[in-house]
């Protein structure tokens, strides 16, 4: 379980402090599948940063299963079993998807299993298990491969941030048909997701709308999409709540 009490981000802007999150309290039990949206500069990705360790609060703690980790940094909570997922994956030239997944498994998976997460995610095992993590994936196949990799580490809590930024609507759509296969199968763990996206907003068991640094609303679907969709798409809702 994931649990934020009182949690405050400022940042120094032209020697003001600028606060992005105010006094943010929220819990995500095991075996949930939440998407928080809002418009932007609601401080979506920023809590998302927080959650991980890439920044650290000006206020408030952070418990991941009933343990503090406000303290600690990227690696430690890694270890813990939180991982993430950018926005943008990073390449990494000169490392195979094979030695990816190794790496994310933290032992030395055979081919059959690192062909099995690949599946998963709808790639064809034979035509990247040995292809480089460069500027020859497109990216949605980085997205898809990162998200093996989250599979294969297994963990606890994944963050998304993002996820749709910056693929093709076929991408799109295949990575949808992912999320909804992880969300039958969780069990233990959870998935905490950064979007807008009304298909992604469809199937969340739990939606926690952000505005101006706040909590303004949490809910299922049915319970919160009615407040962004009338006419408008979500982006276009969540900009008029700024």
């Amino acid at each position: 379980m994931l649990e934020l009490k009182n949690l405050s981000y400022s940042v120094e802007d032209d020697g003001v402090q600028k606060e992005i999150l105010h006094d943010l309290s929220l819990k995500i039990d095991n075996g949930r599948f939440v998407v928080i949206t809002g418009p932007n500069g609601s401080g979506k990705s920023t809590l998302a940063r927080l959650i991980m360790g890439i920044e650290k609060p000006t206020s408030g703690r952070i418990f991941f299963d009933g343990q503090d980790v406000t303290d600690l940094g990227v690696t430690e909570r890694a270890r813990l079993g939180i991982s993430f997922a950018f926005q943008q994956p990073v390449r990494f030239k000169g490392i195979r998807v094979i030695d990816l997944l190794r790496l994310a498994s933290g032992k030395p998976i055979g081919v059959a299993q690192a062909c099995d997460y690949l599946s998963e995610v709808g790639l064809c095992a034979r035509d990247y298990i040995e292809r480089e993590i460069n500027a020859s994936l497109s990216g949605g196949e980085l997205k898809r491969i990162e998200i093996a990799t989250l599979l294969a580490r297994q963990t606890k809590l994944s963050v998304f941030d993002e996820p749709e930024a910056g693929i093709d609507l076929w991408s799109f759509q295949n990575l949808i048909r992912i999320f909804e296969n992880m969300r039958k199968q969780i069990k233990d763990s959870s998935i905490v997701i950064i979007s807008h996206q009304e298909r992604i907003l469809n199937i969340a068991d739990e939606i926690i709308l952000l505005a101006n640094g706040s909590i303004k609303k949490t809910g299922d679907a049915a319970e919160v999409l009615p407040e962004l969709i009338g006419t408008a798409a979500v982006a276009d809702a969540c900009e008029r709540l700024k």
